[in-house]
Order: structure tokens, then C-alpha cells, then sequence
């Protein structure tokens, strides 16, 4: 009978546990008179009974169920093996060490931006760490109706309050025109508590999120790089006449943008040829100034070269001391 005995005890253990899990759930028919119960390191082992918590093992260690387990629990402290009957109790294992959630927005999050009309579009990506904060908790809200428990299943709850946590936050830290590449570390830092506020009901803590990277589309990607550019600009009105003057200097003003934009256009080339008539005129009025100025000195040096006329006809005299024409002396 003994040998029998040996046949029908088991062993109550999570042998293979996966990095992924949170918890898993041995509920292998009944536990019989002979059963051990191993734990390994960062682990913890949950005996329950009709759904009711009796006992909680969280040192590592080989146990015997019908002496050192059955004398710890609530409600079963007194029970007996049978040869033919064991006891039909669940044991719910659970990981305790820190598990890292790696998350990654699935779509585009739309983020109100100031002076942006219709906001930017962007993807996030980061991890957070976990582990587990309640066990009663855990089991009431999860293990309850579940076998196992996975940090995929974490992420999904996570990224189902991410997406509004991003718009509440990144327009409030951004609100001096930094990128939320700039202030990625306080974004993170201010989501974290509201995310652990969340995985709290379900007996989850956060120990750590962080966020790793912010993508943007590439209209705001080529925004972004040419702000970086102009950095004298302080405002996005200024900015778009800055991109006017560009692209008029560069021969690419397109008229198909816009009553607004073709006014600006026009207002700015009108700008620009009164300035370029300006230039013109300023160069013609000091190319008369010179010109002037060159004849009256040409007048003084003819006052003081020495073309004389005869004082008593007014013949043009010659290089003769007497005019050729009355015969007045003239030196």
C-alpha cells in the first residue's frame, strides 16, 4: 500500500515559469497524502480553497503539504488524508520579481499643440517595470477568472490609458514651444503616478516607466528641423513669412495655396520691388552727385588755366602778347 500511496501523491510546484508571467494557477484535479510542495527563489505560493485565499508561502524551500502546509491554512488546518480522497485545492503561484512591459503607441496619438490649428501626430515608445503590490487584490480582480497572467495582458491595460495620458500631458510641458523630445523625462515622470493609480486595482505597482523615443510624421519632422534653423523666430506667424521669403528667393512661390497665402506673397514681392526701386534710385542720385561735382571742378580748372580774352574787343586772345585784332597789349 505504500508503494500505491507513492503513485498517488504529486508534486505542487511551478517548474518552468516563464520571464512573461505574472502568475500561473496549478489546479492539477486533487492534492494527495504524500504531496510536496516546491517554491523556488521569487516566488510565491497562494493555497486556495472555493475561491477563499487559506494560506500565503513565500519562503523558498521543499515543503510536505500534510505537515508543514495543512497546519498554516485558515480553514483546512484540520484536515485528514483518506486513502481514497485528497484535497481539492487550487495553488496560485506567483512571480515576485520586477517584470519590464515594453509598449509602443499602435496609432498616431494627436497632440493639441499651440499655434498648431490642427495639432501634431505622434508615436510614443518606452517600457515600464512592474511587480506585484496586492495579492488579494490580484487574485479578486485577475486570478479569480484566470489561469495565468501575462505582461502582454499588462501592456494592453497600459496603452488603453497611455493615449490620453499623452494628450493631457505633452501640451502642458510643451507649452514653450519645446518638443516632447526635449522634455521626454518630465513627460514620463508625470504619467507615472496616474499610471500606477491604474494598475493598483488590479494589485499591479509601477516601479519604473519610462519613455524612450517620440516619432513624428514627417510634415512635422521637416517643422521641426527648420525652426531649428530659425531659431530668432518666436512665433509661428513670423515663421511662415520667414518660409514666404524662402521660397520666393528660391523661385518656388506656388500660387495653389491659398487666397491668404497669394496675398502675403504679393504684399512681400511688392515689398521687395519698392525696396529694389529704392537701390536704384539711391544709386542714380549719387551718380548725379558725382557728376556734378566732376563739372564744377572741370569749370574751376578752366577759371585758372589761362584762356584770356582782349579787355578792349573781347577777341579770344592768342599766345601773343598784343591782340591780333585792336592790337591791346594784353600781358
Amino acid at each position: 500500500m505504500g508503494l500505491f500511496g507513492k503513485q498517488l501523491a504529486n508534486v505542487v510546484e511551478w517548474a518552468n515559469p516563464s520571464p512573461n508571467m505574472i502568475f500561473w494557477k496549478w489546479s492539477n484535479n486533487e492534492i494527495k497524502k504524500g504531496s510536496k510542495l516546491i517554491i523556488r527563489q521569487a516566488q510565491e505560493a497562494i493555497f486556495m480553497f472555493n475561491g477563499k485565499i487559506e494560506g500565503v508561502f513565500k519562503d523558498a524551500g521543499d515543503f510536505d503539504i500534510e505537515s508543514e502546509i495543512i497546519p498554516f491554512l485558515s480553514t483546512l488546518k484540520g484536515f485528514k488524508f483518506g486513502f481514497n480522497s485528497g484535497m481539492r485545492a487550487e495553488v496560485l503561484f506567483i512571480n515576485t520579481k520586477q517584470l519590464t512591459v515594453k509598449w509602443g503607441t499602435r496609432n498616431p496619438v494627436k497632440i493639441p499643440m499651440e499655434g498648431l490649428k490642427y495639432g501634431i501626430d505622434i508615436r510614443a515608445f518606452g517600457g515600464i517595470q512592474i511587480a506585484v503590490d496586492d495579492e488579494l487584490t490580484l487574485i479578486n480582480q485577475i486570478a479569480g477568472i484566470k489561469s495565468s497572467f501575462t505582461v502582454e495582458e499588462v501592456k494592453e491595460r497600459v496603452l488603453e490609458q497611455l493615449d490620453a495620458l499623452l494628450m493631457v500631458h505633452i501640451p502642458v510641458i510643451c507649452k514653450d514651444n519645446a518638443t516632447p523630445q526635449q522634455k521626454i523625462m518630465e513627460i514620463a515622470r508625470a504619467i507615472q503616478p496616474e499610471l500606477d493609480m491604474e494598475l493598483l486595482k488590479i494589485g499591479l505597482k509601477v516601479v519604473k516607466f519610462t519613455i524612450q523615443s517620440f516619432t513624428y510624421n514627417e510634415e512635422m519632422n521637416a517643422a521641426i528641423s527648420k525652426v531649428a534653423t530659425h531659431d530668432t523666430v518666436q512665433d509661428m506667424a513670423k515663421y511662415q513669412a520667414v518660409e514666404m521669403t524662402n521660397a520666393m528667393a528660391n523661385g518656388k512661390m506656388s500660387r495653389g495655396t491659398g487666397t491668404a497665402t497669394d496675398m502675403m506673397g504679393l504684399q512681400m514681392g511688392m515689398m521687395m520691388g519698392q525696396q529694389m526701386m529704392q537701390n536704384m534710385q539711391n544709386t542714380q542720385n549719387q551718380q548725379n552727385m558725382q557728376a556734378s561735382q566732376g563739372l564744377v571742378s572741370g569749370n574751376q580748372g578752366n577759371s585758372s588755366g589761362g584762356v584770356n580774352f582782349c579787355p578792349n574787343c573781347g577777341t579770344k586772345a592768342s599766345a601773343a602778347n598784343f591782340c591780333g585784332n585792336c592790337g591791346t597789349k594784353l600781358n
